[in-house]
């Protein structure tokens, strides 16, 4: 009995050691809500290239921020660093993202042995897993850790908001609440606005 439950804590403690290491030693600091106002660049954008544990974003919409760059280079995980996989980006898919500024990159940041995978070069950006700092930006409408989402959940069931709701609310002229809200929001009202918002574009054919 004593080396059964000894075996089932060490299996807990290994599943607890794993989880730690995924998502490295970092505290959770919110849903995208909460830390998309620490970011020193919200873009909306498309992934260019991947390049090691970096990937190229060609910028389609400054949410916040300030860039003249037609696509900027954001550094991903490597070694223990506290960001997510290069590879969960893939080249094609859209994103919103919550990134900061590498303003300096430490003594061993960089290994001519390994180029290819670095802590990032200086003006360059990087993205954290400590939080929602990334949303999946598919059609018009974005879903993720958005807002009172469970920590650590990526993918956490949601309704699709439109773009538009996110948009006001990084520039402060919608509230986290009206985010909570439409996130609970039966989706066929959301395919409904969808279909509008297509239709005022001329998508549908009309004249």
């Amino acid at each position: 009995m004593v080396r059964s439950a000894r075996g089932v804590l060490a299996l807990l403690l290994s599943g607890l050691s794993a989880a730690l290491h995924a998502e490295c030693a970092c505290l959770w600091e919110g849903s995208f809500s909460d830390v998309q106002q620490s970011a020193d660049l919200v873009i909306a954008g498309r992934i260019l290239s991947i390049k090691g544990n970096a990937v190229d974003v060609a910028v389609e919409e400054s949410l916040r921020g300030r860039t003249y760059l037609d696509s900027v280079r954001v550094w991903m995980e490597t070694r223990d660093y506290c960001r997510p996989p290069a590879e969960d980006f893939p080249v094609g898919s859209r994103w919103v993202l919550a990134l900061k500024r590498i303003h300096e990159v430490p003594g061993d940041g960089f290994d001519p042995s390994t180029p290819s995978q670095s802590f990032g070069r200086v003006d360059d950006y990087y993205l954290s897993s400590c939080g929602g700092y990334w949303l999946d930006y598919s059609g018009e409408a974005v879903t993720g850790n958005l807002v009172n989402a469970p920590r650590w959940a990526r993918n956490p069931d949601m309704t699709p908001v439109l773009i538009d709701l996110l948009r006001a609310f990084v520039r402060s002229e919608a509230s986290s609440e009206a985010l909570l809200k439409a996130s609970r929001e039966d989706p066929a009202l959301t395919d409904l606005k969808l279909d509008t918002k297509a239709f005022l574009r001329g998508d549908e054919g009309g004249d």
